[in-house]
């Protein structure tokens, strides 16, 4: 495997953000917490991690909040070729707070982070190369779509060093932010223990003046965060589709 810089995916802790309310979804998934919305009888937190586990990675720390008793009892059952652990809160933190929260169970420096509600199949050998080639602290997968409008977008120099973040609603099409990044373990002291924080609208506005960049790639970036963007997904990871394209286990 390709390691420049000496980075290794098998090295590499991923954290992922499963504890949000779902609430835009309630209506079609009132039972499960949204990372465990199915997909042709997966639980879509299984694919994002089997497609992690196809790039090498093999620890994974789970953020859960929302019925995070539900994830704990699958996980718990779950015959992984992977270690998995689960971080739980007994508040509501936040992406950031949660990511604090988890910090005795974060063993690698840098580590990933990423939203348990959206895909997008990024090569993470370049991610990681992209991270050292730029002598980077913090990097941050974005992508390209044709309407920005619900996602808020990302700008950068000429260097991939992201200068500002803009709120949602600017229409068009731009660079928004993919779910993924890559931390180095300083910014724990970043995010204030024991109360909510938000990774989008409270630590990157503290990274600004700090080497973050961002590392742009061209795939789509799937998210089920309402009932029309769940059934869109269900349709998009269909036999022959991304389950077979990246080695994601095929619905019956």
């Amino acid at each position: 495997m390709n390691t420049v810089g000496g980075l290794s995916p098998t090295a590499l802790d991923v954290v992922i953000l499963c504890g949000g309310l779902g609430t835009r979804l309630r209506s079609v998934l009132s039972h499960l917490p949204k990372p465990m919305a199915t997909i042709n009888e997966n639980p879509f937190l299984d694919i994002l991690i089997r497609f992690m586990e196809g790039q090498g990675f093999r620890r994974f720390i789970l953020c859960t909040g929302h019925m995070q008793e539900v994830i704990l009892q699958y996980y718990r059952e779950a015959n992984a070729d992977v270690t998995i652990i689960v971080s739980e809160e007994e508040m509501p933190l936040g992406t950031a707070g949660a990511v604090k929260n988890a910090e005795p169970l974060i063993l690698s420096n840098p580590f990933i982070v990423m939203n348990g509600d959206s895909f997008c199949p990024v090569d993470m050998q370049d991610f990681l190369n992209a991270y050292s080639d730029r002598k980077a602290e913090y990097l941050i997968a974005l992508t390209e779509i044709e309407d920005m409008g619900d996602y808020g977008t990302v700008n950068m120099d000429a260097a991939f060093k992201i200068s500002s973040f803009l709120e949602k609603g600017k229409k068009g099409r731009g660079s928004v932010n993919a779910g993924i990044y890559l931390f180095q373990r300083d910014v724990f002291s970043l995010i204030p223990p024991g109360i909510p924080f938000s990774i989008e609208y409270d630590l990157f506005p503290k990274l600004l003046s700090r080497k973050m960049y961002g590392f742009l790639c061209n795939e789509s970036l799937i998210d089920i965060g309402t009932p029309e963007r769940y059934e869109h997904a269900k349709k998009i990871f269909g036999k022959g589709g991304l389950f077979g394209r990246y080695g994601l286990p095929l619905p019956e």
